[in-house]
């Protein structure tokens, strides 16, 4: 009996570390797979010049490959706690459909669980060390008096990140001792892994979410815009072979015109001046005639230039049309836009519902308080069309978040471009998906766009139980989505409304000065006539009695008469 307990406590120990090594490995094919995408994607956008890759200096290689895994690494997680949710969403619906199925064994609730606390641990690791570190690593060049090398610059990036680090955590300890001054001091002091990172992290998640709230609503307008350059547009009432030559003949003809007006400056500035006192500039006149006629030169340049720039780019459009074929025309851009349309529309939608059920009390803040087991309920109404439905809006949610950031004026400079991206604006780009993606699970629960509870310590953020500030931020998120989309579908129709008003008014006014113009010139005209100065006095005598004639003016004011007409009548 006994025998049979301790083999049973052994098989049960022994499962145990199946499993565990199990998802270790799945974490680690995971993770790989992860870090090989990074790495292409800072590759295809990173600087490969030597600006950035001294090839003649090992220590100099040696620094920036190393800043450059540490990139990568951070990459890597960003676009793993982007994808949190759309994976547990999607295994929580995969364990209903199959709860036996021998292949989805090893998908259970502690892979999951673990899956988010790696996240949560490497985001911290990620966002306060590694990112931190290869920036000040690829700015250090060693202290001064010591032997130049790659040892010196490690020192004086640890010593330079230790004392950032020191006043990092001394402001979050003063902050923290200012909101909860009940806490043990002491105790929080020391206790940097389980108090002070957690607190900084929500800190950060808390401004990751406030950019989210400016970005994703201008990303729901802008990635309108942004399909629309991608696909190519429906060719409707137009002729593209025939707009396509037209463009070709006028950027022929421009290409002309810029080559004769180049090789006019040429000759010009090859002319052999002659320096007799006969032919020098007589005065300042003729100086500023010749400055003019230089710069009037090379201002029709410029301007050839840049109307030779307009028609390579609109040739290109062109060009592209014509290669895309009638399916991709008229069926892919209807179809995507439509698509953008009805996610859009759904999300401003369930932040609706969501801020109603918040007000009457039927859902509560997204604060996580007990443990999720995987595979036991739906989360979804709708069920796996509803899980299918709420990975896309997340998905959606995370691409639009991209996009507007990524389009917002102040972001110009720091924008990656292609084979064009410094390592420090690598790093400092890596940093802002790392704020964003961790956000981004945050953002959908507040939202509620699901109802998968936050696992981890990121269900443990504190300022997600606050009622106000859920709230608050539901109203603001469906106000500006809404008044984004509705000020991107009317802005045509207004400023044609604004043009024709615009327009109509200036007619009138127009109108209105020119008949009081007319009336003032054809006043003035009979005043000067020969015949009239005779019975000038007798007409006037007239007018007061109310018995004469109307004046030509009022005359031409209430029948709209034309000067020579009343002229030619006077006469």
């Amino acid at each position: 009996m006994e025998q049979d307990e301790e083999d049973e406590v052994h098989d049960i120990r022994e499962q145990m570390f199946h499993n565990t090594v199990r998802e270790h490995i799945i974490f680690m094919l995971l993770f790989l797979l992860l870090y090989l995408g990074s790495y292409a994607l800072i590759m295809r956008f990173r600087r490969r010049d030597r600006a950035d890759l001294y090839s003649n200096d090992e220590d100099e290689i040696t620094v920036y490959r190393i800043s450059l895994w540490l990139c990568t690494f951070s990459l890597a997680v960003a676009v793993g706690a982007a994808l949190l949710l759309p994976i547990s969403i999607a295994s929580n619906e995969v364990l209903i459909l199959y709860p036996n199925s021998y292949y989805v064994k090893w998908l259970n609730s502690s892979l999951i669980q673990g899956l988010w606390n790696y996240v949560f641990l490497f985001s911290n690791l990620a966002l306060f060390v590694l990112l931190p570190f290869a920036y000040l690593f690829t700015e250090s060049t060693g202290f001064s008096g010591h032997k130049k090398g790659i040892m010196a610059r490690v020192y004086e990036t640890f010593t330079v990140f230790s004392l950032v680090a020191f006043i990092v955590l001394s402001t979050t300890y003063v902050i923290s001792v200012l909101r909860d001054p009940d806490r043990n001091i002491f105790q929080a002091l020391f206790n940097v892994a389980r108090y002070h990172l957690p607190f900084l992290y929500s800190c950060v998640s808390f401004l990751g979410v406030l950019l989210l709230l400016v970005c994703t609503p201008m990303g729901f307008v802008r990635l309108f815009g942004v399909v629309g350059q991608v696909l190519v547009k429906p060719n409707l009432l137009r002729d593209v072979n025939e707009e396509f030559h037209a463009f070709n003949i006028e950027e022929a003809t421009v290409k002309r015109k810029l080559a004769n007006v180049n090789l006019n400056i040429e000759l010009r500035n090859m002319t052999t001046i002659d320096l007799t006192p006969a032919k020098l500039c007589s005065g300042l006149d003729d100086l500023y005639q010749i400055k003019n006629t230089d710069d009037g030169t090379t201002s029709e340049s410029a301007k050839l230039f840049e109307r030779l720039r307009e028609l390579e780019s609109e040739r290109k459009v062109l060009e592209k049309q014509r290669s895309s074929s009638a399916l991709q025309r008229n069926l892919v851009y209807p179809i995507a836009m439509l698509l953008l349309l009805i996610l859009t529309g759904i999300t401003v939608l369930l932040v609706v519902q969501n801020t109603l059920e918040l007000l009457i009390g039927i859902k509560a803040v997204p604060l996580s308080t007990r443990q999720f087991t995987l595979g036991i309920t739906s989360l979804s109404k709708l069920g796996p069309l509803g899980a299918t439905l709420e990975v896309c809006i997340i998905t959606y949610l995370g691409v639009t978040s991209a996009v507007g950031l990524y389009t917002m004026p102040f972001m110009r400079n720091v924008r990656p471009r292609r084979r064009k991206t410094s390592l420090t604006q690598l790093i400092f780009n890596c940093g802002l998906v790392l704020i964003l993606s961790s956000a981004l699970p945050l953002l959908a629960r507040i939202l509620g766009i699901t109802n998968f509870d936050l696992l981890g310590d990121f269900g443990e953020i504190e300022w997600l139980g606050n009622f106000m500030i859920v709230l608050m931020y539901n109203v603001v998120f469906g106000t500006a989505a809404t008044l984004c989309l509705f000020n991107k579908f009317t802005a045509t129709v207004r400023r044609e409304l604004c043009a024709r008003l615009r327009a109509l008014f200036n007619y009138s006014s127009h109108f209105e000065s020119s008949i009081y113009q007319t009336a003032g010139n054809l006043n003035h005209l009979h005043s000067n006539h020969p015949l009239s100065a005779g019975g000038h006095h007798q007409q006037t005598q007239e007018q007061q009695n109310g018995q004469g004639p109307p004046t030509m003016a009022m005359t031409c004011i209430e029948n709209h008469i034309t000067v020579p007409t009343a002229v030619s009548s006077q006469q």
